[in-house]
């Protein structure tokens, strides 16, 4: 089966030619094939921060929600993601902690690649959207507790905050991704938990301290290290385009797109929830009823075109919601397009926009 494809990113380059697929394997069979066509071919997208989408909040859902918000999440071109549970109360997480394992084994749509815990251990003084009466210190026994609940993948947390040291070490033994982020660090508790083996910042430059000439924070210890991923909201209410561009610049190749979607994304404006918090949509942006601003309603491929309306280079924004995600997810086989690998595909036109979405090897009806 071919594309019809004039071309496709191919390892993070764009290759020229069509791609072919073996339908009975599900795989990429060959890339570069000479043959007249439109659009470009990439690999699904992959989304490591997803509060909800199409009506579902994550931390309230069952399991018919994730299999409906998975069906039209891969409509928008999501092959795998993360669903991203806020700060509750321990045991409501424990509880939707539970349901994501059991929706894993839905059918059909996005791939729930595991949990990502965006919390509870955040400082009180960059709670942004968090309930801020339930958000506590770094603690090893609640973690235990937590990941015993089903697959967590990632925990978001404050490296300044009392044992958050040793819990960025007990996480990182235990196989779990951490990411800071929700925090107030200085750049030398930032660099802290790095050393300790944290390999990712939640949201840059949203919820964090904000970097000064002397005191660089958090951004700053992130974007001068090579070991560190940032994840960039891409989105016109959360980041400036001269800060998407100062990512992309100083975080070369370590760029990481996420939406930060709720369940109101893919829907109309009107009021939603996140767990026990309430958000209202205005023009597509999600606040709180005090304005604190919330998650966001874009799709990863808007993002993309965000990304590239601000200065990026197609290229890269694309490798940066597919290639570099990728890479922190060893043996996933997701975010690539080489002879071989998974046939999750999807096919843009000129402006970037889905035209087709193959997933699994199978169609997924737009």
């Amino acid at each position: 089966m071919r594309l019809g494809v004039a071309g496709a990113l191919v390892g993070g380059g764009y290759r020229k030619g069509d791609v072919e697929l073996d339908r009975e394997t599900g795989r990429v069979s060959a890339v570069g094939v000479a043959a007249p066509g439109s659009g470009l071919a990439v690999p699904g997208l992959i989304d490591l921060q997803v509060n909800g989408f199409a009506g579902v909040d994550f931390l309230t859902a069952d399991v018919e929600g994730y299999r409906h918000a998975g069906a039209e999440l891969a409509r928008t071109g999501v092959v795998a993601y993360q669903p991203t549970l806020i700060t509750s109360d321990p045991e409501q997480t424990v509880a939707a902690i539970a349901i994501a394992d059991k929706a894993r084994s839905c059918p059909g749509g996005a791939r729930i690649l595991g949990v990502h815990l965006e919390g509870p251990f955040l400082s009180p003084r960059r709670a942004g959207t968090h309930p801020a009466e339930l958000l506590r210190t770094p603690d090893v026994e609640l973690t235990k507790r937590l990941l015993a609940a089903g697959p967590v993948t990632q925990v978001t947390l404050a490296p300044e905050l009392p044992g958050a040291p040793e819990l960025v070490s007990f996480l990182v033994r235990r196989g779990v991704r951490v990411s800071c982020g929700h925090s107030d660090a200085t750049a030398a508790e930032a660099d802290a938990a790095f050393d300790r083996g944290a390999r990712l910042v939640t949201h840059l430059f949203d919820a964090m301290r904000p970097f000064t000439h002397r005191d660089p924070g958090i951004v700053g210890a992130a974007l001068t290290r090579d070991d560190v991923a940032v994840g960039v909201i891409a989105d016109p209410s959360h980041l400036s385009p001269e800060a998407i561009r100062l990512a992309f610049r100083a975080a070369r190749g370590r760029v990481v797109l996420v939406t930060d979607d709720l369940a109101a994304g893919g829907c109309p404006d009107g009021t939603y929830r996140m767990g026990a918090v309430e958000f209202t949509v205005t023009g597509g942006i999600a606040r709180r009823g005090d304005g604190t601003l919330a998650g966001t309603t874009i799709t990863l491929i808007e993002a993309i075109r965000n990304a590239c309306a601000a200065g990026i280079g197609w290229e890269t924004a694309v490798n940066a919601a597919t290639r570099t995600p990728a890479g922190l997810l060893p043996g996933e086989d997701v975010g690539l397009l080489r002879p071989g690998d998974r046939a999750d595909v999807l096919v843009l036109d000129d402006s970037l926009t889905v035209r087709d979405v193959l997933h699994h090897a199978g169609s997924a009806d737009r």
